[in-house]
């Protein structure tokens, strides 16, 4: 019985991942993800006030972001998604870890995530992820971020609007709009992180 039993589960494993694999069609050749330009160095402490904590949020996204998919817009009522290209996860999730990183490494602050603060998470930055796709009538990456600073203790609240557009220089394919997407990701990040300051 022993014996028979380990054949069993490694076929039951083998169904299993294969069914997992096999969920949302053709794997893609390979994954996109966001690379910071900038990032905190090893070794670097920081100590700050309860109150003095930056949480950076997970933002909100429409429909068409809620997908680990590209979306092309085509004209002002249809959407499409970019052939093979997949992030890793979903792309306000990747956002959100790209401008942790760069406030972290351009500024003073103390920088937390949602999962990370223990009592009062200081500062909060919210938003919404507006745009993170592509223009096809003006061959660009767009990256709009509707982000909202809350106070410590929420008796304030600033918007800004951040947005940038990266040329794709070519075909709308994986790789050049995964790479154009990851430019202008950055840029807006850097602007987030020099409204901050601190």
């Amino acid at each position: 019985m022993r014996k028979l039993r380990a054949p069993l589960m490694s076929v039951a494993l083998a169904v299993t991942l294969s069914g997992c694999i096999g969920l949302g069609g053709k794997t893609p050749p390979f994954l996109l993800t966001l690379d910071p330009d900038a990032a905190p160095q090893a070794g670097t402490a920081r100590t700050a006030a309860e109150a003095a904590t930056l949480t950076i949020l997970i933002p909100t996204a429409p429909q068409k972001l809620r997908t680990t998919r590209i979306p092309v817009q085509q004209d002002g009522s249809s959407v499409t998604y970019v052939k093979d290209a997949q992030w890793v996860e979903a792309p306000s999730r990747l956002f959100q870890r790209l401008v942790s990183e760069t406030v972290a490494a351009r500024t003073s602050r103390v920088v937390l995530d949602e999962g990370q603060y223990l009592t009062a998470p200081g500062e909060q930055l919210a938003g919404q992820l507006m745009e993170f796709g592509v223009d096809a009538r003006s061959n660009e990456a767009v990256v709009v971020f509707q982000a909202m600073l809350v106070s410590a203790g929420g008796k304030t609240v600033t918007q800004r609007r951040f947005e940038v557009r990266e040329s794709i220089g070519g075909k709308v394919e994986a790789k050049p709009v995964g790479e154009a997407l990851t430019r202008a990701a950055n840029k807006v990040a850097v602007d987030v992180a020099t409204w901050l300051g601190g």
